[in-house]
């Protein structure tokens, strides 16, 4: 069966960091465009990075310079470094994998709590 799980977050200060694991399961990870999603309570959910197969990356341009996406596909895995974390990146983080030219192989995780807060 398909799955995505993501693991990492947590309640950090402002100005920490936090890093986010999306374990992923059930299909050809390799040949899966992956990103991070996030939604804040009352706001629509947005894209925060992606990672293509080939690893080209797209950044939120609120988080360019702070965040960084990477996969290592022999774990089948992709991954968020966050830093100098700010109150406004409080939300739910969500992983999803899109196959190219074929959208409609499109999972979600469950999605991690990222609280950021004094």
């Amino acid at each position: 069966q398909v799955q995505l799980v993501e693991s990492g977050g947590g309640l950090v200060r402002p100005g920490g960091s936090l890093r986010l694991s999306c374990a992923a399961s059930g299909f050809s990870f390799s040949s899966y465009y992956m990103s991070w999603y996030r939604q804040a309570p009352g706001k629509e959910r947005e894209l925060v990075a992606a990672i293509s197969s080939a690893v080209a990356t797209t950044y939120a341009d609120s988080v360019k310079g702070r965040f960084t996406i990477s996969r290592d596909n022999a774990k089948a895995t992709v991954y968020l470094q966050m830093n100098s974390l700010k109150p406004e990146d409080t939300a739910v983080y969500y992983c999803n994998a899109v196959l190219p030219y074929y959208n409609n192989y499109n999972y979600w995780g469950q999605g991690t709590q990222v609280t950021v807060s004094s």
